[in-house]
């Protein structure tokens, strides 16, 4: 199959039972329940944009194995020019959501093909792991399908003073026995982002979750399987689509993804849905030694910068909305956004100048530009959204719905809202947009979300630490302290 269009991913959704559960019932259509069907709809419109002549070149490569048009983000980089036509593909689908999916398919698509690449990994725990994980690359390159993952376990206690986090195996996922068909596994994992909206689910380690030596193999995996497997089943969030319109909740009418906890009852795994088992060091090991690392985060970087360019758009509507532009203040926030933007940029560009080709023949982003970017951003996005609150403070609060705008008080509306360079109408469209992305409960969880999706802090400062030769610059200083 080649790319697939909107009407076809919505038909696979329909076509498949998963047990997805919301709000105490269980939802046996995602394509037409209120609160999941406007994101399904954004989803479609994604694939629908590999097929648009405008994005077509950008979005989509020929197939090394079919010869079919597949999505450019399975592309395997064997140069600086791939990891650039990748980029582009990547930007597209971010500015289509303004950076406000965090798990468009991209993500896996392109941490899947660095895994496939390393296949020699995967052998190293059994041969025939190669092969598994080759073979599945290939399976959803040439199907187009949407995958989810889930890459932590619940927890009883935090108290811990390791770091990086060592698991409590008490409630972890477990392999709980083995059969000639397969694993059996038995537990929980969060946190599954698009769940309910995809047609796979990747199970494997975290990078910043440590997996016990010793005797607990059974909680060393990876693997994927089907959403709708028997005995796999998704407890939803509440959704942050509150069945509003466009106008009321810009965002969350359309960028709902939906997370979910994912629990495993005697959910069996086939054997050639099996990529590591056993193992807790190829586990621990397997996110930076595959480069997987590197790749999810070229993604992730690119819609970053998408989402710093969304914010410095709507921060400069609103300063120019409400007149406030020559106040110095102001001046110095947009200035903060523009450096966020700016350094975000820059490191995503020498992430791919400084890219090399690794051991398994990947050409791959430069493990220090891309980790100081994703660093950056635990800080940088959750100070944007404040920003936006103390750019807005007042007008944020009492914004009229879209009933109002035509209701008994239109016209007090349109006298009192409107500003020496806008209408009411187009201040409140406005301002309801700023309330969505950084007041709202959809807003909130964008806060939330990027404060931990870029990585543990501290682990990411030890992965810097130790790929940072800091020899020429200690040297110099030496020398400088020798000279007397």
């Amino acid at each position: 199959m080649p790319i697939r269009t909107g009407a076809e991913y919505v038909q696979c959704l329909q076509e498949r039972h998963p047990e997805v559960y919301l709000r105490g019932e269980r939802i046996d259509d995602v394509t037409t329940y209120p609160s999941l069907r406007n994101g399904v709809a954004t989803m479609a419109k994604l694939y629908d944009m590999q097929h648009d002549a405008e994005f077509r070149d950008d979005m989509t490569y020929v197939s090394p194995s079919s010869g079919e048009s597949v999505g450019a983000s399975f592309i395997i980089p064997k140069s600086i020019g791939d990891l650039e036509h990748r980029h582009r593909m990547m930007a597209h689908w971010a500015k289509a959501s303004f950076g406000m999916m965090g798990r468009t398919p991209d993500f896996l698509n392109v941490s899947l093909m660095a895994m496939a690449q390393a296949g020699d990994y995967f052998a190293q725990n059994r041969p025939e792991f190669k092969d598994n994980i080759q073979n599945y690359y290939e399976y959803v390159r040439e199907n187009d399908l949407v995958l989810t993952h889930t890459l932590v376990n619940l927890q009883r206690t935090r108290s811990t003073t390791t770091t990086p986090l060592v698991d409590t195996t008490g409630v972890a996922l477990a392999v709980t026995k083995e059969t000639d068909d397969g694993l059996i596994v038995n537990g929980a994992r969060v946190l599954a982002t698009l769940g309910p909206l995809s047609d796979e689910i990747a199970v494997y380690p975290a990078r910043s979750h440590r997996l016990p030596d010793g005797s607990e193999g059974r909680y060393s995996f990876a693997f994927a399987i089907p959403s709708d497997t028997k005995g796999l089943r998704y407890l939803c969030r509440e959704s942050y689509d509150l069945e509003r319109s466009n106008f009321d909740h810009p965002l969350g009418s359309r960028f709902e993804e939906m997370d979910a906890i994912v629990f495993f009852d005697n959910v069996l795994v086939p054997w050639d849905r099996v990529f590591l088992y056993g193992d807790p060091d190829l586990c621990n090991n397997m996110a930076m030694s595959t480069n997987q690392y590197l790749h999810s985060g070229h993604q992730v970087v690119t819609r970053n910068v998408a989402k710093c360019e969304f914010i410095l758009g709507l921060a400069s509507l609103m300063v120019r909305t409400l007149g406030s532009g020559g106040n110095p203040q102001v001046q110095s926030m947009l200035a903060e956004i523009i450096e966020n933007l700016q350094m975000t940029k820059a490191c995503l560009r020498a992430a791919e100048a400084d890219a090399k080709p690794d051991r398994w023949g990947v050409t791959s982003p430069s493990l220090q530009y891309i980790g100081v970017a994703r660093s950056m951003f635990i800080k940088m996005y959750p100070r944007m959204a404040e920003i936006l609150h103390l750019l807005g403070s007042s007008s944020l609060m009492a914004l009229p719905t879209e009933a109002d705008m035509d209701g008994p008080l239109a016209s007090d509306i349109e006298r009192y809202l409107e500003t020496d360079t806008a209408s009411a109408a187009e201040r409140v469209r406005l301002f309801r947009l700023a309330w969505d992305t950084c007041c709202s409960a959809f807003g909130s969880r964008q806060v939330l979300y990027e404060r931990f999706f870029q990585g543990d802090s501290q682990r990411n400062a030890i992965i810097l630490n130790n790929v940072t030769d800091t020899t020429p610059m200690t040297e110099m200083v030496q020398e400088f302290l020798e000279q007397g």
